[in-house]
Parts: structure tokens; C-alpha cells; sequence
């Protein structure tokens, strides 16, 4: 016989629509709020949000958009190793301030070799050195466009076409300004970085210095190339997935189940944080402070908090399991106060409202999927449904994600009969965004309006200041647009809404 349960004693739990942050007297514009915040451990980001690892979310395109503006993307692993590995590779290469031990090829070379290399990596132009191996040979001479344009013997050899004489090269330690005056000085478009023998150590782009211009708060790495993250799974398969993605570059692993606080994820955060010391590693699902404590105890770099609140997520439902969003991210940030481990709010954010109370209930980013499947830089074809553009979205639970690879996040990963797999989560679809450059400047512009209403100057500043006010279902009514008909829609607030 079950235990009796007093209903009078049970908590009340929150989410994000039964609370509102209480105005501060402020002497804070949001224009000049601080909006930069810890990542993990030991990364931080200029923006607080993290796109999804959902395949219908984030690939390459969507992470080097989301590093460009300031936050990540966590790659999804909907793939094999190696494919999701090559996606680390397009995104650690698509931006750089010197491109360390750059692609070379050998002066006996045939010109068909040096296009099939410039072709397969997306260059311009390669070194030629002695020696064939990553920067490993004495500069020789450079191959560009210009070298090869008019060649038509694919037989010809690279020594014949290439440029060798008034090499423009410099030192390991030459500074921005100077590697711009010497671009400019001799209208050239790659700088030729050498070390004392003469050994090509780098490359300097003009493309490179051009994307840094134009996205001069872009998260990256002490080499000033894009931050990426890549998610895994649990055991061996995890395992081997996360070693292709250290050797790939990844600036972070994301250890992705539904369940955290299993003894599979604990076992695999221990393993991975072996692996490399460089690399940090995120955990989760979880929506405990005892959760929290016992990723954090055996090295998880940071902890991602959520269970069902996701749109298209229905395990709340389905397994009757999971915490509401808000009380879940008070409770998990409690867990790791102290510790100095950051907590993500994953999942259930609608507006921009709802990232500024994430942040102010102690998340220090939070991660998004609906808001960002839409956009130009996910994954998947615009298609017309009842004459509006929409984008595919499914959770990472729904039949046909976990038919293709995601069933072992949701411990399912031995049943081979996908009729027999229980889904938790659903397919469907969300209305094309546009750019996510867009989208993401209304969700920030709504976090740094809250901080604004708060007289808060940072994130820090935010969370020790804000006030929640619980309200009841009158008061969200009378929130939203009301006693209206919306006859142009605005950019943070879809008709639908």
C-alpha cells in the first residue's frame, strides 16, 4: 500500500508565466549593461545564450553565427563522430587570428593536387614547402587563385606556378596593426607567418582580419578562432565520440541525456574529464540541487538544468517526471553556489522575458531551440504551410530524432524496433526568423531592458538585485497583449503568442 501523502504539504513549484521581475529605482540604461557571463569553469561568453544540440537547431552554419555574435552552439550528435567532428573543423577554421601549422602542399606537387587541397578545405591559397605536413617544411613559396587561374596542365607542377620570390613573411610575435600595414603596404591578401628556420608556423588573412571587424564581440579562443561545443552520450560510443571531437579542436563537450543524475553520466563526465585537460565539459539534464552537487563532484565543468519544459519536449507527460523551469534553476543554482560551477537553463523560454528571468533566477546562460530552429542558419529547407514560410523543428525525443541516433539519451539506445521505442518528445514545425543575428539582438535587447528596469549593471549585478513577484492567471492574462487585434506583427512577439 502506498505511503499517504498530505496534499497541504506538497511545494509549489514555479515557472517562468507565474512570475514577473519587480522595477528598481535605476540609474542603469540598458545600452550600457554588462551582459558578459561565465560559460563554464573556465570559458565566458558576451552573450548569455547557447543554441540547442538538436539536429533540426545547430550544425555548422548556426554555430559560427552563434560564436560570431558573442555566444555557442553545442553541436548536435545526430551524426557520425566523424561527420559531427568535421563540423568542429568548419567552425574552428572559419575564423582566425593566424591560422596555426596551415595546410601546406610540396613544390613537386601536380597542380591537380593543389586544387583538389584548396577545393576540399574552402582555401585560396596554400604555402609550398619541402616538406608535406602541416607547417612542418621550409617556405618555399606560396600558390594562390592568381597563380592558377589561367593553368590548364593538371599534370604541372606546383614549383612551376607558384610565387617564390618577394615573399612577404613575418614573425610568430608580429602584432594586428602590423600585419594589417604590411597587407595593406603590399596588396596582398595572406601574410606568411615563419618561425627562425624558415618553417611556415602560420597564415594571416585578410579575410580573417575583415570577419573580426565585423563581429568584434564574437566568443573565441586564445588562438582567435570561434568557440564551439559538440554534445556526446553516455558509454563506450560516447566515449569514442568525444575523443573524434577533442582531436577535432572542440572547445567543449556537452555530456546530453535527459537524465542527469544517473550513474551512466556521472561514470562518463569522470572518463571525458581524463581525456583532456584542455577541454571543459558540460553536463545534464538535471532539475536538483542534489543533481547538481553530484555532477559538480565529479568534475563537470558546468551543469544544464531542465526536464520537460522544452516546446516540443512531452516527458512530463509521458513519464509524469520533471520540475517547472523556474523553481528548477533556483534550486540547481542553489546547488552550485559555492563551487564556482555555472548552471544553463535549457529549455522552456518563449520570450525574452523569459531569458532575463532565467538569468536573474541564477542560470548564467540559458540555451534555446524553438526560438532559433527557424532562422536562416538551422538545419533544413523553408517550405510554405496555409501561405506561411515555415522551418522544420523536432525534439531530440521524438520518434524520428531517436531513430536516428538520439535514443540513448533517453536510455533507450538497445531497442532496435523503432515501433517499440517510447518517444518523448514530438515533430513540427516553427515559423521561418530570418537571419539569427535578429533574432538574437531582440533577445538580448529584452534581457538588457530587464536589467535596465532593475538598476542592474551585470549579470552578478542582476542576480543579487532582482525581485520576484508571483502572479496569478489574471495578472499573465493582462500581461500579454490584450482587448486588441495585432495587425502588424513585432519582431519579440508573434501573433500567436
Amino acid at each position: 500500500m502506498a505511503n499517504a501523502v498530505d496534499a497541504s504539504s506538497l511545494p509549489i513549484y514555479l515557472t517562468f508565466d507565474d512570475v514577473l521581475l519587480k522595477p528598481a529605482e535605476s540609474a542603469v540604461l540598458p545600452a550600457d549593461v554588462d551582459i558578459r557571463t561565465r560559460l563554464t569553469r573556465d570559458i565566458t561568453l558576451n552573450i548569455p545564450i547557447i543554441s540547442s544540440a538538436m539536429d533540426t537547431v545547430t550544425e555548422a552554419p548556426l554555430a559560427i553565427a552563434m560564436a560570431q555574435a558573442g555566444g555557442i552552439g553545442v553541436l548536435h550528435r545526430n551524426m557520425t563522430p566523424e561527420e559531427q567532428a568535421e563540423h568542429v573543423r568548419q567552425v574552428k577554421k572559419f575564423e582566425s587570428g593566424m591560422v596555426v601549422n596551415p595546410l601546406t602542399i610540396a613544390p613537386d606537387a601536380t597542380l591537380a593536387d593543389a586544387m583538389a587541397v584548396m577545393e576540399r578545405h574552402g582555401i585560396s591559397g596554400i604555402p609550398v614547402t619541402e616538406h608535406v605536413g602541416n607547417g612542418a617544411g621550409r617556405l618555399v613559396g606560396i600558390l594562390t587563385n592568381r597563380d592558377v587561374r589561367f593553368a590548364t596542365d593538371p599534370r604541372q607542377p606546383v614549383s612551376e606556378l607558384m610565387t617564390r620570390d618577394n615573399l612577404i613573411t613575418v614573425s610568430e610575435s608580429v602584432d594586428r596593426e602590423e600585419a594589417k600595414r604590411l597587407l595593406h603596404k603590399h596588396r596582398i591578401e595572406k601574410l606568411l607567418v615563419v618561425d627562425g628556420d624558415y618553417r611556415c608556423v602560420g597564415l594571416i588573412t585578410v579575410k580573417d582580419m575583415e570577419k573580426a571587424a565585423r563581429h568584434p564581440n564574437a566568443a573565441k579562443d586564445e588562438q582567435g578562432r570561434l568557440r564551439v561545443a559538440a554534445a556526446t552520450g553516455v558509454g563506450d560510443k560516447g566515449y569514442d565520440r568525444a575523443e573524434h571531437l577533442v582531436d577535432a579542436g572542440v572547445d567543449l563537450i556537452v555530456v546530453d541525456t535527459a537524465h542527469g543524475h544517473s550513474h551512466h553520466v556521472l561514470d562518463q563526465v569522470r572518463r571525458i574529464k581524463r581525456l583532456s585537460n584542455k577541454v571543459q565539459v558540460i553536463a545534464g539534464n538535471v532539475a536538483t540541487a542534489d543533481a547538481t552537487k553530484a555532477l559538480i563532484d565529479v568534475g563537470a565543468d558546468a551543469v544544464k538544468v531542465g526536464i520537460g519544459p522544452g516546446s516540443i519536449c512531452t516527458t512530463r507527460v509521458v513519464a509524469g517526471v520533471g520540475v517547472p523551469q523556474l523553481t528548477a534553476i533556483m534550486d540547481c543554482a542553489d546547488g552550485a553556489r559555492g563551487s564556482g560551477v555555472p548552471v544553463i537553463a535549457d529549455g522552456g523560454i518563449k520570450f525574452s522575458g523569459d531569458l532575463a528571468k532565467a538569468i536573474a533566477a541564477g542560470a548564467d546562460c540559458a540555451m534555446a531551440g524553438s526560438l532559433l530552429a527557424g532562422t536562416d542558419e538551422s538545419p533544413g529547407e523553408v517550405f510554405l504551410y496555409q501561405g506561411r514560410s515555415y522551418k522544420a523543428y523536432r525534439g531530440m525525443g521524438s520518434l524520428g530524432a531517436m531513430a536516428r541516433g538520439s535514443a540513448d539519451r533517453y536510455f533507450q539506445q538497445e531497442v532496435k524496433d523503432t515501433l517499440k521505442l517510447v518517444p518523448e518528445g514530438i515533430e513540427g514545425q516553427v515559423p521561418y526568423k530570418g537571419p539569427l543575428g535578429s533574432v538574437l539582438h531582440q533577445l538580448v535587447g529584452g534581457l538588457r531592458a530587464a536589467m535596465g528596469y532593475t538598476g542592474s549593471a551585470s549579470i552578478a549585478d542582476f542576480q543579487e538585485r532582482a525581485q520576484f513577484i508571483r502572479i496569478s492567471a489574471a495578472g499573465m492574462r493582462e500581461s500579454h497583449v490584450h482587448d486588441v487585434t495585432i495587425t502588424r506583427e513585432s519582431p519579440n512577439y508573434p501573433s500567436q503568442a
